[in-house]
């Protein structure tokens, strides 16, 4: 199973992205326009053409970055959006990544990567947030594929990577997805444990 890197930015190149709704999505809209503190440092992981860091960009969020292995992706994020900060347009590996953030952005790269690494992105997740730092985003809730992505999933499943490390403040199904997601999406917000570190 390819999920390289050439993989991914040969998919951008040659326009093979099912996955890009070619606008934001409606539940992550909905929670981006309730978000007050716009000094938030925000990450949206496997991001691709990131239709969300262009609205919170708009929405005058000035911390929003980007990560993804494919510079295709990034580049005509830069090139639909001029002023978004290039450093902040991250040619990257997620679990290479060394920066603390607030808010982890979930949308379509969870599902993308190799379902065996799902503990090891919320052991990532929680170690590049902040104290009280949250993951909020969206999860399949269907079965989907085995061989290639998007790899879907059910709330028992999710509830177990994620309960070691966060505490899950919601997990429902989505109730303003788009149609073809009708049904088959958990919205969710998780936020980071205060584990206890005491060595005896």
């Amino acid at each position: 199973m390819d999920l390289s890197e050439s993989f991914w930015d040969n998919r951008y190149k040659s326009k093979d992205i099912g996955w890009d709704l070619g606008d934001i999505s409606p539940p992550l809209k909905a929670y981006f326009d309730q978000l007050k503190n716009k000094q938030l440092k925000i990450l949206i992981p496997g991001g691709g053409h990131s239709h969300e860091a262009e609205y919170l960009h708009i929405k005058g969020f000035k911390n929003v970055y980007v990560v993804d292995l494919s510079k295709t992706a990034l580049t005509n994020i830069k090139t639909r959006v001029p002023d978004f900060p290039s450093s902040h347009l991250i040619k990257e590996d997620f679990f290479d990544l060394n920066m603390s953030f607030d808010l982890i952005i979930e949308q379509t790269f969870f599902c993308a990567i190799n379902p065996k690494l799902r503990p090891a992105y919320a052991a990532k997740a929680y170690e590049l947030l902040s104290h009280k730092g949250k993951v909020v985003g969206l999860l399949f809730d269907a079965p989907l594929n085995t061989d290639h992505p998007p790899f879907g999933g059910c709330k028992a499943e999710y509830m177990d990577y994620f309960k070691p490390y966060f505490n899950v403040l919601l997990m429902e199904q989505a109730t303003n997805s788009i149609e073809s997601r009708k049904e088959k999406e958990l919205f969710f917000k998780i936020e980071k444990k205060a584990l206890d570190t005491t060595i005896f």
